[in-house]
């Protein structure tokens, strides 16, 4: 295995807000591959708590129908924000695959909730990166509706299961303009403890 070229895949790695996404179906091979390297995520005890709701084609507007009913009839007025239902209406139909993202908690609870969280996140990640290097765009988005609990209640998951995100993937309108990134030095983040 060559280093440089994980290396590569991870600094290239971007968020493409689903405008920016085609309609350009994924292949199957590809689909399953991305989610195939979800599999492959740490998680405590081998619980692996990842979950994938996958919406395609016509099903991606019932998604986005029910997104915004939550929205609007779940989430207190007061946390509202103009415009935002109406986004949610729309968002799940300008990428060809949005999948829902959710922990399943452990039954016994013996594994710490924050540990099983973490090791969705590492899911989400290993598939941003694996999507990075067949040219796809993600975005993982975290609208306030997803953790409420009339929105376990519409998924049919358990009250201790959480909804984790929304996962758009999709082709880049235009590859050629894949963003450039820029990240604050990690010497400001580390610090050496030696003896």
């Amino acid at each position: 295995m060559d280093p440089k070229a994980l290396d590569e895949i991870i600094q290239k790695r971007r968020t493409f807000k689903p405008a920016t996404l085609t309609e350009t179906p994924i292949p199957e091979a590809e689909l399953k591959a991305v989610l195939e390297s979800a599999r492959w995520a740490p998680s405590h005890g081998l619980t692996e708590p990842w979950r994938f709701r996958i919406y395609r084609g016509p099903a991606r507007k019932k998604l986005a129908d029910a997104l915004a009913s939550l929205y609007e009839t779940a989430l207190p007025a007061d946390q509202q924000k103009p415009g935002k239902a109406d986004n949610l209406r729309t968002l799940p139909l300008k990428a060809p695959v949005v999948m829902l993202v959710w922990m399943a908690r452990q039954e016994i609870g013996k594994i710490a909730e924050v540990e099983e969280i973490e090791a969705v996140a590492c899911a989400v990640q290993n598939m941003q990166l694996a999507a990075t290097a067949r040219g796809l765009g993600t975005f993982w988005s975290t609208p306030p509706v997803l953790y409420l609990p009339q929105m376990n209640e519409w998924m049919g998951i358990g009250a201790k299961d959480r909804c984790l995100g929304l996962f758009y993937l999709g082709y880049p309108a235009d590859p050629a303009a894949w963003p450039s990134g820029r990240r604050r030095p990690i010497e400001e983040k580390i610090e050496w403890v030696d003896a």
